[in-house]
């Protein structure tokens, strides 16, 4: 089990880009990148539960200044929730912003200073949208070399998105109706449930 530093700090205790970097990519936190478990799922909510809310208030923008900083900030806002709510509305709640942080980034160039496999987590944003213009974007971002493996779950979201407007699996926890299709699709052999 990958140990997180509690993060549970006072307000004017400053937390640092690299502390979430080095969690995020340390070699037992790795393992549960797509693959997470309720314990690590209760893990991040007890250490960086507070540290996403001060990151959805703006409290964290100044770490837009540096690749590591949006990379840091893009982990908490994009992949931090999806593991603290999962199943939950608050799953997406800080996707847009996560897509702003990673918008930064690549204007910026700070992506080009990653390697492929950090780089990939900037551009996650983008595959996790349910706008078809991000999701061509997605496309375009992991079309190089390096990132070949998320290339094709690009591909699979973007088809997603293309063929229902949104992500099917989403519609429970965001209290959508599903249309007839989607729960064809949802009680497939072919469903993607995130």
């Amino acid at each position: 089990m990958p140990c997180a530093k509690p993060v549970n700090m006072p307000e004017n205790e400053v937390l640092m880009p690299q502390e979430i970097i080095d969690f995020w990519f340390a070699d037992d936190t790795r393992k549960l990148w797509f693959n997470s478990t309720a314990a690590f799922d209760q893990q991040l909510r007890e250490s960086y539960q507070e540290t996403w809310e001060r990151a959805r208030r703006g409290e964290m923008d100044q770490w837009m200044q540096s690749a590591e900083g949006c990379l840091a900030l893009v982990i908490i806002l994009d992949q931090f929730p999806l593991n603290m709510f999962r199943d939950q509305a608050q799953s997406y709640a800080t996707e847009a912003q996560s897509r702003e942080v990673a918008r930064v980034a690549i204007e910026h160039g700070f992506d080009q200073a990653l390697e492929a496999e950090r780089k990939a987590f900037i551009y996650m944003p983008f595959m996790h949208s349910e706008n078809l213009e991000d999701q061509q974007l997605a496309l375009e971002l992991f079309d190089q070399p390096g990132l070949e493996s998320n290339l094709r779950f690009a591909h699979h979201h973007h088809d997603i998105v293309a063929r229902f407007g949104r992500f099917p699996h989403r519609n429970e926890a965001l209290g959508r109706d599903s249309s007839e299709a989607e729960i064809a699709y949802l009680n497939s052999k072919q469903a993607f449930t995130g």
